[in-house]
């Protein structure tokens, strides 16, 4: 994740600290969900395979940092309100592992992300999310698939 404070507006610094913590968790640190999500945060969709709540986030995060070397999280900008925030951020990285079932492919990609949380007492308590996921599969040659 960029060091660089990306523009926001109506946040508050600490829901702002929250959000940094929860996208690095990404980056192969799945125990920083303990301090940014509450314990049975509701993650919308939930990812094939994926288990309720925060314990059941974990298996998805160390398997992404497995597909992705040098994975990166990039905080574009951020909108919010009390105990609400929307986030454009870009993922980075290197698919050395599979995904969603395709081999890897060592291509570096680019993935935009949409997501929108609701906060309280600090932490974050529900997560809806969009990803290019068509896109990232153009990227690593898989999409379409060729017969």
């Amino acid at each position: 994740m960029s060091n660089e404070q990306p523009p926001y507006s109506g946040i508050s610094t600490a829901d702002l600290q929250t959000l940094r913590t929860f996208y690095k968790a990404f980056e192969g640190n799945p125990s920083l969900l303990d301090e940014s999500v509450v314990l049975d945060w509701q993650d919308i969709p939930l990812a094939p395979g994926q288990a309720a709540g925060r314990d059941g986030f974990k298996p998805m995060i160390a398997a992404f940092s497995q597909a992705f070397a040098d994975l990166k999280i990039e905080i574009v900008d951020v909108i919010g309100g009390p105990d609400k925030a929307a986030v454009r951020a870009v993922i980075t990285g290197r698919h050395v592992a599979d995904w969603f079932g395709v081999a890897p492919t060592g291509r570096e990609f680019s993935l935009p992300i949409h997501e929108f949380h609701a906060f309280e007492n600090g932490r974050i308590t529900h997560t809806w999310h969009m990803e290019d996921w068509m896109g990232w599969f153009a990227q690593m040659g898989a999409w379409p698939v060729k017969n």
